[in-house]
């Protein structure tokens, strides 16, 4: 034999160079045949299964009109079926054929739900397959304007969806179930520090009315500028990052028990500034004599002393601007897997971006946005805290305490939180309208500023799960940090 006809008797006895895709037609065929016995096994799938989780297209179409059938009140037997499934090539079968060999081998419809989970976990390897040979092929033929991290965040949000959708266990639940959920957060409260259902803001009045801040949350975080919002927010995120402790289960995860890990989206400022910002607060110099080197040997000892703190905490920062809302979920996903997360902060909701359809205007992008991370909330079940701008109109008001309807494009904002607090600062305001010195209104301003002078107030304008109201802090102007006031009731008497 030539050396050339050996070289393609070879190649042709060799096996094909493909893999079958996961499937189990055999379990297609039982919970077809006992969905077509008994009717009411279609009920035990039809809230995870749908006709393209089936591999065989006669299975999808029988499957399909089934469930059409049975919808309606109708009976679906092979009977009712033949004249809608059409003829098919079978291997020399009809279609009437296979619809009676499939009633007649059909087992118990005790087994329908198992079934129905291998036909549904098979749909997802396959789905997987898919999304691993779109990851192969457009990073060998990737497109010039596709940068290598679109393609990765494309491929995570495709994963997640996955992970979404490949879940059986959603629909009714016993209500013990719910039950046991709710005195496991009772317990929960019991053994955490300051006995609070959510994470403790550090922040003593806050926590008081709210219990903390409660996990799947949308808490929005709203104000004018100049009022404080990024530094009440790092002020709570270092609280809830320092008082962080975590015990390691049996599985080797790390379980948190008291305070919480933080995510830090710092869209605004860079992570620098952030830094500085929160080294400023814990150790009572200011920002601005850190920046320019106005510093004290001493000081210098103490900066050194809270960085090395800080830089122990689990507190994590991205600083990238003009991120689009697809971007920061895949990001906190990633966080979440990675290092764990139990709290989320976004500064500031109004320099996300949404996904850029097409004649996609900002308050309908801003309600894509508010509805994705109300569902992020759910989805990593931690809270999520988003700061927001307030319009313009509070300005024009004699009294500029936030209200509701102050949110910029409020609809969805407002509608998508289940809680919106605002930051109110009276001295702020108070400082640009000091009269003419000498006069009785100026005496009167003097007064106005003294009652004002550090104080606080954090209004809240909605919460779902307990009352609204006003919480006043303590407002150091000069290290922007934000702190319980004193309770006047345990003060000493005046002499």
């Amino acid at each position: 034999m030539a050396p050339a006809t050996a070289l393609v008797t070879r190649l042709d006895a060799r096996e094909p160079d493909y893999r079958v895709q996961p499937q189990n037609i055999e379990a297609e065929q039982a919970l077809l045949g006992a969905i077509l016995v008994n009717n009411d096994a279609f009920y035990r799938v039809s809230d995870f299964l749908l006709p393209d989780h089936f591999y065989e297209p006669i299975h999808q179409r029988i499957f399909d009109q089934t469930a059409s059938l049975i919808r309606a009140g109708k009976i679906a037997s092979p009977i009712t079926l033949k004249t809608f499934v059409g003829e098919m090539d079978l291997g020399g079968i009809t279609a009437s054929q296979y619809l009676a060999r499939l009633a007649a081998e059909a087992t118990t419809v005790i087994n329908a739900q198992d079934y129905g989970r291998t036909v549904y976990d098979l749909a997802i390897r396959r789905q997987l397959i898919g999304v691993g040979e779109d990851l192969v092929n457009v990073a060998y033929d990737s497109p010039i304007d596709l940068a290598p991290r679109e393609q990765i965040e494309e491929a995570e949000r495709k994963l997640y969806e996955l992970a979404e959708k490949g879940r059986y266990e959603g629909g009714f639940q016993k209500f013990d179930g719910a039950l046991r959920t709710a005195i496991d957060m009772a317990a929960n409260a019991y053994q955490r520090a300051g006995g609070l259902s959510g994470l403790s803001s550090g922040l003593r009045d806050l926590d008081h009315r709210m219990g903390g801040l409660q996990g799947s949350d949308l808490i929005i975080l709203a104000g004018r500028p100049a009022m404080g919002k990024t530094s009440l927010a790092t002020n709570i995120a270092f609280n809830i990052a320092k008082a962080w402790r975590g015990e390691r289960q049996e599985d080797g995860s790390i379980k948190s028990v008291d305070g919480g890990i933080v995510g830090f989206f710092s869209l605004e400022m860079s992570s620098d500034q952030l830094a500085t910002r929160i080294v400023a607060e814990q150790s009572g110099i200011s920002s601005y004599k850190i920046r320019q080197g106005r510093i004290t040997e001493a000081d210098f000892a103490r900066l050194t002393d809270v960085a090395a703190q800080i830089e122990k905490l689990p507190l994590y920062i991205d600083q990238t601007g003009g991120i689009s809302i697809a971007q920061l979920m895949a990001r906190a996903r990633r966080l979440k897997r990675q290092k764990g997360l139990d709290i989320l902060f976004i500064d500031y909701l109004q320099l996300l971006s949404g996904s850029a359809k097409n004649g996609q205007n900002r308050v309908q992008e801003l309600t894509e946005i508010t509805t994705s991370l109300k569902a992020l909330a759910k989805e990593l079940a931690v809270p999520i805290v988003a700061l927001s701008q307030l319009s313009r109109q509070v300005e024009s008001r004699d009294d500029k305490r936030p209200q509701l309807s102050d949110l910029r494009e409020s609809g969805s904002i407002e509608q998508d939180a289940d809680v919106v607090m605002f930051v109110y600062r009276e001295e702020y305001y108070l400082k640009g309208k000091e009269p003419r010195p000498g006069t009785e209104e100026h005496n009167k301003w003097i007064v106005e500023m003294e009652a004002a002078h550090g104080l606080a107030e954090l209004i809240i304008g909605k919460q779902r799960h307990g009352p609204t109201g006003t919480v006043q802090l303590q407002f150091d102007a000069e290290v922007t940090r934000f702190s319980d006031r004193a309770d006047e009731s345990r003060l000493p008497d005046h002499l």
